[in-house]
């Protein structure tokens, strides 16, 4: 009996932080698990309204960091995570991290649908920095982190970084009319100030193959995404064939449109527990996306 009680608080202490366990619901059948990825210029907090829904509507809920040091080891480092879930899975990602979850959902049996949230889907071979810098059709305006990178980014040094490499913060003077445009000012102005930097050469390096291609997705877009603009979020949407809906949000569309977020996340969870269709991406007629 001695040592009952310390073994007990031991298993507590070891439960991971960032896992958020759902309320009781024996009365349904078992959910799958939701892991929510962040991206650039962000955290795990950028979640933390999602999270409360999922929540509340019986998922357990993991938000892992992302380390945001290079594509390649991102995705390894949450591939790896993901091998310590039990069951199903739905795997969520927010703008770079949807490159991320693209990477490590390759070859995951238990990862049963991709969805991105204001997210880069990337093909084999592409680099965020590529999608982020394509032309736009006529009329429209290309990202706001398009342009001279010096006027967009502050290049910080940071220890044991390969020549030429930097990490990069979104200027503050930049940051809400860019990054939260739909947000209140002060509420930017705190994003801005905890944003974490991604590494220039994490936003340059090439994706490899992509789980998009034999996971059903899904897509919420923001219609006022400055970041990653509509049009380049609708291509890769329905490159990918994921179910797609709209919300008139800024890039970090699950801070201002949580319940949108979650609704999405949930159907995507329904949908590969077979209460509905899977994939099946529509077609929106929000604009044409690019040759």
């Amino acid at each position: 009996m001695k040592n009952v009680i310390p073994l007990a608080m031991l298993a507590l202490l070891v439960v991971p932080a960032f896992i958020g366990f759902a309320k009781s619901d024996s009365g349904s059948a078992a959910k799958p698990s939701i892991v929510l990825v962040h991206g650039a210029w962000a955290d795990g907090s950028s979640w933390s309204r999602v999270v409360r829904i999922l929540q509340d509507d019986g998922y357990t809920v993991y938000v892992p960091p992302n380390p945001l040091r290079g594509l390649s080891s991102d995705s390894a480092y949450l591939a790896s995570f993901l091998q310590s879930i039990p069951g199903p899975i739905i795997l969520v990602g927010h703008s770079y991290g949807g490159a991320v979850i693209t990477n490590a959902a390759v070859g995951n049996p238990n990862v049963k649908a991709l969805v991105y949230v204001d997210a880069f889907v990337p093909d084999q071979g592409e680099s965020v920095i590529q999608l982020a810098s394509a032309s736009p059709p006529s009329g429209q305006s290309g990202s706001c982190l398009g342009g001279d990178p010096t006027q967009v980014f502050n290049f910080v040094q940071y220890p044991g970084a390969p020549a030429g490499d930097f990490d990069l913060y979104v200027k503050p003077s930049l940051f809400a009319s860019c990054f939260a445009n739909d947000l209140p000012a002060k509420r930017a102005a705190v994003l801005a100030a905890s944003q974490r930097p991604i590494t220039l050469s994490a936003a340059l390096e090439k994706s490899g193959v992509p789980a998009w291609k034999t996971i059903p997705s899904w897509y919420l877009l923001g219609t006022l995404d400055k970041v990653i603009p509509p049009y380049e979020q609708l291509f890769m949407a329905q490159r990918a064939n994921a179910h797609i809906v709209e919300v008139r949000a800024s890039h970090p569309s699950m801070i201002s449109h949580p319940n949108a977020a979650a609704e999405l996340i949930e159907e995507a969870a329904q949908g590969v527990q077979g209460t509905q269709g899977v994939g099946g991406g529509e077609t929106l007629p929000l604009m044409t996306p690019r040759a």
